[in-house]
């Protein structure tokens, strides 16, 4: 299976800690993750930058449990114990599963024909990436670097050896698209929802002969089944707005949408929140929301930022979140770096 490519999210629960392996949003093959980052804030943050280190294809689910077969934590340890997609794939690029004692592969597909070569009817762009259209989509609109997307796919060596498919698993995979090998994040821009394509990715814009994934020139199979756009960084993200209410620590926050509960969570309290992060150049560096899955984590086990602020909510609640520095990662290396600003839905206390 392919490794995460989504080295890129940052996961909350881990907070402090580490990103969890839950989350995707790595997954073999999968460009990304399905990346559920979940909920685990218990891996070490060093991990979690090691998972940075390697991106890989695209399959969220997969990549996911190729990780783990692999010993791999995709995925970056952001302070808030979830698993994202940091598992890969960040989790999502190609993580694909080879060598390292990763799990037997499925039956092949039949390669196609050309798959020694793109053919005189392939379109090419300046970077050397080739590309096919297979089946015309339904869509209109194109994925940004930025977006979630989720596909089936199949990868092929131009020997014609399958090395990886969310198709023989019966699992898309979901990643974001800038956390996976450069031919994905370039290729899956062009197309539209519904739409099937084949690339054939030179080594340079795959694992450039990295050590354990595939080598040379790589084709792959792509049916882009859904487009999630990543969401809009806030007007005030580079600086706490004079109604935002500032603690003793340096916290501020600000309600955006009111709550229905009337409890507030402790410290020692499991929640479940939706959130986005960015750093204050208004950069998404995570989301549960384009994983479309919460995320789940001890309170006290994620960065001081976090754990105080949703203290402060209800469910039902979303909240804006400006965490100074010394409350979120501390300069760690690897992590988002200065004030981070959250947007946190708390949708359950436990």
């Amino acid at each position: 299976m392919i490794r995460v490519l989504t080295v890129s999210f940052f996961c909350l629960s881990v907070a402090l800690v580490g990103c969890s392996k839950k989350d995707e949003g790595a997954s073999s093959a999968e460009p990304q993750t399905n990346t559920t980052s979940e909920n685990n804030p218990t891996e070490t943050a060093e991990k979690v930058e090691k998972a940075e280190e390697s991106k890989e294809t695209p399959s969220a689910n997969a990549v996911k449990k190729a990780v783990r077969a692999r010993g791999e934590a995709g995925g970056h340890g952001h302070g808030h114990g979830h698993d994202h997609d940091h598992d890969h794939a960040h989790g999502h690029g190609h993580g694909h599963g080879h060598g390292h004692g990763a799990p037997e592969q499925p039956a092949g597909i039949p390669a196609p024909a050309d798959v020694a070569a793109a053919p005189a009817d392939a379109v090419k762009t300046d970077s050397g990436l080739a590309s096919k259209v297979l089946q015309k989509g339904t869509g209109t609109d194109n994925p940004t670097a930025t977006s979630s997307v989720t596909v089936h796919y199949t990868g092929w060596t131009t020997d014609g050896k399958m090395f990886d498919s969310s198709v023989k698993r019966g699992t898309p995979a979901t990643f974001r698209l800038n956390a996976v090998i450069p031919g994905w994040t370039e290729g899956v821009q062009l197309m539209v929802e519904g739409e099937k394509r084949r690339f054939w990715i030179p080594e340079d814009l795959a694992y450039k002969g990295r050590r354990g994934p595939p080598k040379g020139m790589l084709v792959f199979d792509v049916e882009l089944i859904e487009i999630t756009k990543a969401p809009k960084a806030p007007a005030d993200v580079a600086a706490a707005p004079a109604d935002a209410k500032k603690t003793e620590s340096g916290l501020a926050s600000k309600v955006i949408k009111a709550g229905t509960g009337k409890d507030h969570p402790k410290p020692e309290s499991k929640v479940t929140v939706h959130y986005s992060g960015w750093t204050t150049d208004g950069k998404l560096f995570d989301s549960s929301v384009m994983r479309k899955q919460p995320a789940t984590f001890p309170l006290n086990r994620v960065i001081p930022g976090w754990t105080e602020g949703v203290q402060l909510m209800v469910v039902g609640e979303t909240r804006r979140l400006w965490i100074p520095e010394e409350l979120a990662y501390k300069g760690r290396p690897g992590a988002p770096a200065g004030m981070l600003v959250f947007d946190v839905e708390l949708i359950s206390i436990q």
